[in-house]
């Protein structure tokens, strides 16, 4: 991977318009080329890395260098179209294919992955034998999956701002911003709207362990933007909750009947929330739900390498001999959601038929 300096100024949405300057683009597509923040340099070094082919995107996403289920759905949808344009002999149809599938198994656990990878094949398989005419098929659907993420970011902003009063505490995990999802991003969109809406709220941010997306990134975003926060160890949730008026949460991957996997600790999260009445929303496009999976029990959970909870940046902090139980994600039931909120609007109970009707209907 070519390492590749870049300031951090305000960027253009595929649509022509600015977004907020407070905001980074972390997945950025131009002249068949694709380059990617590496996120797990942030806070410390915005470095933007440029990705040549197939198997570095797969890298990128695999190792967290991208992160944050939309954004990694059009990180593999873009690095296809780089590897379309990179290939020059007859079988490139065949090695595309066989390009996405390498990438669709990045990550098991975010579906939209998975959406993305399976539109390009479509794509693919459809077009004709001319492989310019292949080429330029798959670049235009790689640029339709951002533009159509771009539009939910920013409608899933505005219904979600809605459920945000004034001066609301707002407790979040992980990372939903900017850096996770093109646009506004999901959870933290709706703070990001409701602050541009002259709202103030002040954000509590798990820190989110083992790899502290939340304090590193999530946190970064709330200080550029200037929005009133605090971060807070995971183990701190039921004391702050409290001073908390609404839960909100992203999603990896949303089952049918409502069982949603989203970062290891949201579970906990929705578990408080019960307990001191506070709703609990999930934000997440239609594109992470799944209505092919039942339920949460059929969603395959990522566990990560053991490196991750034994180490801190390279410091040992546990004994080589304890075994490690390092899952990425957890499954938040549906009996613990208040409600989803999606680029269509509220999803509210009965979530298995509402679920449906959405899904239907988008």
């Amino acid at each position: 991977m070519l390492l590749t300096e870049r300031g951090d100024k305000p960027e253009k949405d595929r649509g022509g318009s600015k977004l907020p300057s407070f905001l980074l683009r972390a997945v950025i597509y131009s002249n068949h080329q694709l380059k990617i923040i590496d996120q797990r340099l942030l806070p410390v070094r915005v470095r933007y890395i440029r990705l040549h082919n197939a198997s570095e995107t797969a890298r990128a996403i695999k190792s967290l260098a991208v992160r944050g289920a939309p954004n990694i759905g059009v990180a593999a949808a873009y690095g296809l179209a780089v590897e379309a344009f990179r290939l020059h002999d007859a079988r490139l149809r065949f090695r595309l294919c066989r390009a996405a599938k390498m990438i669709g198994q990045a990550r098991p656990t975010a579906v939209n992955l998975k959406w993305a990878v399976q539109r390009i094949r479509k794509v693919i398989k459809e077009s004709g034998p001319d492989p310019n005419g292949l080429r330029a098929n798959v670049q235009n659907e790689a640029q339709r999956i951002e533009s159509e993420e771009i539009a939910n970011s920013r409608a899933i902003a505005r219904y979600g701002a809605r459920l945000i009063t004034k001066d609301a505490g707002i407790l979040t995990i992980c990372n939903t911003g900017a850096l996770a999802a093109p646009g506004l991003g999901t959870a933290l969109g709706v703070v990001f709207q409701s602050y541009l809406e002259g709202k103030r709220p002040h954000v509590y941010a798990c820190e989110t362990r083992p790899l502290l997306q939340g304090a590193r990134l999530t946190a970064s975003e709330l200080v550029r933007a200037g929005i009133a926060a605090t971060l807070i160890v995971d183990s701190a949730a039921a004391t702050v909750m409290e001073k908390c008026n609404i839960v909100i949460v992203g999603a990896d991957r949303i089952a049918a009947n409502g069982d949603t996997a989203n970062k290891v600790g949201t579970r906990m999260l929705a578990v408080l929330a019960r307990e001191w009445h506070k709703p609990f929303y999930v934000v997440a496009p239609t594109t992470s739900f799944d209505i092919g999976c039942a339920r949460g029990d059929d969603i395959v959970i990522e566990e990560r390498s053991d490196k991750e909870v034994r180490s801190l940046k390279g410091i040992r902090v546990a004994p080589d001999a304890i075994p490690v139980f390092n899952p990425a994600f957890d499954i938040t039931f549906a009996r613990y959601i208040t409600g989803f909120v999606t680029e269509h609007g509220l999803v509210v109970r009965p979530f298995l038929r509402n679920i449906r009707r959405l899904m239907h209907d988008s």
